[in-house]
């Protein structure tokens, strides 16, 4: 029987297919032209919108953060404001991701893979709420008075989420992007978005 490596190697159709797959990989997308302004607006028009909401989340969860850093919350914030924004977090963000699957990501998905069932943005917000949940439910449990506030637990309950969540904010601005958009929707049909 022969060498099974030394036909490989000798294979010519191989080596010429791995070839073109080669030049195929190497090959970078087409630049498209120059936006003007009013079509950079046009494209970029649904990540201005959501950077606007993801500021504020970055802002709550950076005061809520530091005040369990620093093992104290902000002098001006009584126990039932700081608890009060934590579980406004928690609310606003998961009515904030109802929107998003349910009136936005199917019409991008239409078009976008990064908005397909399977894709990165939506495991992102299941991974965001499995550990938001148990955040939420900590909180509560304080609100109500179970248990006293300890800022070092509330770290750690955030601290198993919080990575995954600024790296969402972050990527999903991105993708909702002029560059990006541009590349499966028209000027027209971004103007009839939703947002």
């Amino acid at each position: 029987m022969p060498d099974e490596t030394k036909i490989l190697e000798e294979n010519k159709v191989r080596e010429e297919a791995v070839k073109t797959i080669e030049k195929e990989e190497k090959k970078e997308e087409p630049a498209l032209p120059k936006l003007s302004a009013a079509e950079f607006r046009a494209y970029n028009s649904m990540a201005e919108h959501m950077e606007y909401f993801h500021n504020h989340f970055r802002q709550t969860w950076t005061t809520l953060h530091t005040a369990c850093v620093n093992n104290r919350r902000p002098p001006s914030m009584s126990l039932k404001a700081f608890l009060s924004t934590g579980l406004s977090f928690c609310h606003h963000l998961t009515a904030h991701h109802s929107i998003e699957e349910q009136h936005i990501f199917p019409i991008l998905r239409r078009k976008m893979p990064e908005f397909q069932n399977t894709a990165e943005l939506l495991r992102q917000h299941k991974d965001i709420h499995k550990g938001m949940d148990a955040f939420e439910e900590y909180l509560d449990s304080v609100k109500c008075g179970e248990r006293e506030l300890e800022l070092s637990v509330m770290k750690e309950k955030m601290d198993c989420w919080g990575e995954v969540l600024w790296q969402h904010l972050d990527q999903e601005v991105r993708t909702l992007g002029a560059e990006n958009m541009r590349k499966y929707w028209t000027v027209e049909e971004m103007r009839r978005m939703p947002m």
